[in-house]
């Protein structure tokens, strides 16, 4: 993909941002409201359901960390791809990565650093989506809280 094609899809997804802030199918108790990755379909419109599950395996709730985040993700049911598509699959998908309410990365992987990500206490939200990167219904997100030392 060119570097064109691709900040032309994360344009599009950013734009989208900002959706009904729903429930999740996995979830963590912490805060899943501030999960508000919408999509520019209309909300009438039905999204696709899937029987997947994520599940952050690190960092852990309470974590003290150095700046340096290493994120680790499980995905049961489903496999992360990289090709967006509007043939939606319930077994198949991307990662939204998600640090204080801001989007990190869309990735295709179930592992990767946050770098430099600043002192104090964090909220990591990690949500399976569809190929178009819109989100299945009911959403699928697993949240942590974490902190980094000075």
């Amino acid at each position: 993909m060119t570097r064109a094609v691709t900040l032309a899809v994360c344009a599009a997804v950013l734009t989208a941002c900002g959706g009904d802030g729903g429930t999740s199918a996995t979830s963590s108790p912490i805060g899943m409201s501030g999960m508000d990755h919408g999509t520019s379909v209309s909300p009438a419109a039905d999204r696709p359901t899937t029987d997947a599950t994520v599940r952050i395996v690190a960092p852990s709730d309470g974590d003290v960390l150095d700046p340096d985040v290493e994120l680790v993700v499980e995905l049961e049911g489903a496999e992360v791809v990289a090709q967006t598509s509007t043939d939606l699959r319930p077994d198949q998908g991307h990662l939204h990565v998600v640090l204080d309410d801001q989007l990190v990365s869309m990735t295709e992987g179930l592992e990767q650093t946050i770098p430099d990500v600043a002192a104090g206490t964090h909220l990591l939200k990690v949500e399976f989506v569809a190929n178009d990167h819109a989100p299945f219904d009911p959403r699928v997100i697993d949240a942590v809280a974490f902190e980094v030392g000075s």
